[in-house]
């Protein structure tokens, strides 16, 4: 029998940083369902197909091929054969993956990809509907938020970081409007269930929301390696 932790919660919450860390403290696999639907955004951008058109964007994507390996004990995002972790963490590839990710045929064959690995591995898995869609019968469910402005904040800082040109108040307005569309999307919305723990991550350090889930993993019977 496997352990699941779903992590939901909206754009710059932390999410993917939190389910890596509580994944190594418990030598789960982490699953990065975000990176899944942001390859499938890379290949509608190279292949010159408008996040748009719904069904050529589906028919793009049921003929891809999108797996989940470890190479020297990073996770890859691996698409029709090609390592595409260096190009699907550029704002252009968030944004389709954004207006993509909410067509039905997407969804679900990203999904079933999800649920299968679900099903193999003690697994820790982040994304917007996890707890609702992917992993309904998840052994601890965990609604990771933040401030608007918190979120904007850390975003901002990491362009900058990087180098990039960043106006906050744009990319408040961004992650505003992409609440927005991941709440109120028809298929899979981002929803806090009834039984998710709420974590707002707004005042908190990566280690101490880190130390707060897997508090929550072991007083829900997951168990630490």
């Amino acid at each position: 029998m496997s352990y699941q932790i779903a992590i939901d919660g909206p754009a710059g919450a932390g999410k993917s940083t939190i389910a890596k860390a509580v994944a190594k403290e418990l030598s789960f696999v982490y699953v990065d369902t975000g990176a899944m639907y942001r390859a499938m955004a890379l290949l509608c951008i190279r292949s010159g197909v408008s996040g748009a058109d719904e069904t050529a964007v589906t028919g793009l994507c049921n003929g891809a091929q999108v797996e989940i390996t470890y190479i020297d004990g990073a996770q890859a995002v691996i698409l029709n054969g090609e390592n595409v972790n260096p190009f699907i963490r550029t704002q252009e590839v968030g944004d389709m993956a954004s207006t993509i990710s909410v067509y039905k045929g997407v969804r679900d064959k990203l999904v079933k990809l999800q649920q299968e690995l679900g099903t193999k591995e003690n697994v820790v898995m982040d994304g917007r509907d996890i707890a609702s869609a992917v992993l309904p019968n998840a052994n601890l469910k965990v609604y990771l938020d933040a401030d608007v402005k918190v979120r904007a904040k850390r975003r901002y800082d990491e362009l900058k970081a990087k180098g990039q040109e960043a106006d906050l108040a744009v990319i408040e307005q961004e992650v505003k409007d992409r609440d927005y569309r991941d709440m109120h999307r028809e298929n899979s919305p981002l929803v806090r269930v009834p039984e998710a723990v709420l974590v707002d991550s707004s005042n908190m350090t990566i280690k101490e929301v880190t130390d707060k889930i897997i508090e929550l993993a072991n007083d829900n019977g997951i168990p630490r390696h």
